[in-house]
Parts: C-alpha cells; sequence; structure tokens
C-alpha cells in the first residue's frame, strides 16, 4: 500500500477545502511546488494532485504548477478538468504518470472506458460520492447514480484503477469511512480493478486500519492523505514506513 500525499491547487496555491467547498479553503503554500518539495524530503515517491481551478470550470489551469512539481522526479497522479483527450495527453505531456478522469467519466462512461483502452494504467477514475450518490463539476452536482454502480459499470469496461473520495470526511480530520471504502473494494474486486483510498485521514490509526484492511483485500492500492499532513496530525516519513510490506 501506497501514502499518496495530496496537494490541491488553486488561484495558484497550495490549497485545502472542507468538504469540497471552493469558499472555505485554507493556504498552506503561496507555491505548490514548495509542498511536493516538502514530500519528496519526507521520502515520497508519489504524490496525488488536484488542480481545483480546472475541476470547477472544466479545463486545467495549472498546467506549468504541475509540470515543475513533476520535475521533481515524483510519479504524479493528476485530477481536475480533464474532460477531453487531448487535456488528457497535455497533462502526460507535462510529466503526469496517471490521470483522473472524473466529471466525464460519470456523464459519459464511454469516455474513461476508450481512454482506459487507448493508455491502459495510466488512467484512473475518480468517484466522489456524497451520501453515496456520484458527485462531479468539482463536487458542486451531486448526479443520481450510486458511486458503486458507476464503479462497477467501469470496471467492467476495463478500468483497472479508481480512487473514490468520501466528500462528507474529505478535509474534515474525521476518520476514514472504512465501510465505504471496503464496499467499493468489494465493488472492484472482481474486475481485477484496485483502489486508492481517499478522504477523512485524521491520525496513524487511519492508515492503521487501511493497512489491516489492505490484509483482507489486496486490490487496495494506497490512500490519500492531505490536511492530515498539513496540520500535522501524522507524520509524513513515519506513515510510509508504516505501511511498506
Amino acid at each position: 500500500m501506497k501514502i499518496y500525499p495530496a496537494v490541491d491547487i488553486k488561484d495558484g496555491k497550495c490549497v485545502r477545502l472542507k468538504k469540497g467547498v471552493a469558499e472555505d479553503k485554507t493556504v498552506y503554500f503561496e507555491d505548490p511546488v514548495d509542498a511536493a518539495k516538502s514530500f519528496v524530503d519526507a521520502g515520497s515517491k508519489v504524490i496525488h494532485v488536484v488542480d481545483l481551478d480546472g475541476a470547477f470550470e472544466g479545463k486545467m489551469h495549472n498546467l506549468k504548477t504541475i509540470e515543475r512539481i513533476a520535475s521533481l522526479g515524483l510519479f504524479v497522479e493528476l485530477g481536475g478538468g480533464m474532460r477531453d483527450e487531448s487535456a488528457v495527453e497535455a497533462a502526460f505531456g507535462a510529466g503526469v504518470g496517471r490521470a483522473i478522469i472524473g466529471t466525464k467519466a460519470c456523464t459519459n462512461p464511454e469516455f474513461a472506458i476508450s481512454l482506459a483502452e487507448r493508455f491502459g494504467g495510466k488512467i484512473a477514475v475518480g468517484i466522489d460520492a456524497k451520501g453515496g450518490l456520484v458527485a462531479i463539476k468539482g463536487w458542486v452536482e451531486v448526479a443520481e447514480i450510486s458511486a458503486f454502480d458507476l464503479a462497477g459499470k467501469l470496471a467492467k469496461g476495463g478500468v483497472k484503477t479508481f480512487i473514490y473520495t468520501d466528500i462528507d470526511t474529505d478535509g474534515m480530520l474525521s476518520g476514514v469511512n472504512l465501510s465505504a471504502q471496503k464496499k467499493m473494494l468489494q465493488v472492484l474486486l472482481p474486475a481485477g480493478a484496485r483502489l486508492i483510498a481517499s478522504g477523512g485521514v485524521a491520525s496513524v490509526g487511519d492508515i492503521e486500519n487501511l493497512k489491516t484492511l489492505s490484509r483482507e483485500y489486496s486490490n487496495l492500492e494506497g490512500v490519500i492523505v492531505g490536511k492530515a499532513i498539513y496540520e500535522k496530525k501524522v507524520n509524513l516519513p513515519e506513515i510510509i514506513k508504516l505501511v511498506e510490506y
């Protein structure tokens, strides 16, 4: 299992939101690259980056910053605003290792499936849920489809990596919704698809619980950790070592 420290970029800065609300943000670094450098110094080899401006507006805004992050040698997975194939290609051109399709995967599942056919493991689908239903367009709209139904359809179609965020816990330091993550793992396992869990990590105990879950479900690839790192609720070098086995 891997720890994916998170960098969310809005207005050119590294921020964290509460429950995805754009107006409820905290700025942690003026330059997101400085956050990424701190993760490299802590021993991280992977990073989860979200172009929040792109997510809200439907097109990427921070590609130059993302390119600078990729130049540090990290494996970068990127989400936010990639709603056509040219945007995905631009992300790969900037050094991104994995492109995360969110809104477009919900509104047009065939789009995500076609990308997975073309790019294989370099494509992931990000499914974000409010009350079990898929949230789209930077979490400002909720679609009338279950997160688990959408994941099952896409996994059967050939998508192999999923990121599942429980919005009700995201940025709240309230703990991981383990039952929801476990259910998603159960949905994905028959299709051989992997999951990266996201939302709510507040302590080392959350990481330990997910590590235990990964022993039961081999398709739990990792966990995204954001605010808990910035607020010093967890020590990044410590949790990286904890999950390595």
